[in-house]
């Protein structure tokens, strides 16, 4: 998916001055995004079967594919979005993609989304960063706590 997308993905690092004490910059310039009129998301009959659909039909504004994240052009400037995003980059690299994936599915068939135990660390990260909570390595915060 992402190498489909490999001419209209921009560096991360365009956000250096915004998620400063944050993302260290060299994760910043390793990681993308695309922005996009529709999000792209894994529609098969399979990801049904295992009780994906509401995932699947939700309407989202971004959604991460290891290194790269997609999101959607009327969401493109919300820093939280992409904060949000880049957590979950850190998620993909820290398990390894067929881990987080395994991982991600599992808790999304056990605890439905919101309660994703994957999605509330990221969502309670990207809540901190909103509020203008203190600095805080999100590199090694999703070690720790993984």
């Amino acid at each position: 998916m992402n190498s489909s997308h490999e001419e209209v993905r921009q560096a991360c690092s365009a956000f250096e001055e915004y998620f400063k004490g944050f993302y260290s910059p060299s994760f910043l310039q390793t990681e993308f995004f695309v922005v996009t009129d529709e999000i792209p998301k894994p529609d098969f009959p399979e990801s049904r079967e295992a009780g994906l659909g509401d995932f699947i039909d939700m309407d989202i504004g971004g959604i991460t594919y290891n290194d790269t994240y997609y999101v959607k052009k009327d969401a493109a400037n919300e820093l939280r979005l992409h904060f949000h995003e880049l957590a979950h980059v850190v998620q993909w690299r820290e398990l390894t993609p067929q881990g987080f994936i395994e991982r991600y599915i599992r808790e999304v068939q056990d605890f439905g989304y919101d309660e994703a135990p994957l999605e509330k660390m990221v969502y309670a990260l990207d809540g901190h960063y909103q509020k203008h909570g203190r600095h805080l390595s999100v590199e090694q915060f999703v070690r720790d706590n993984l």
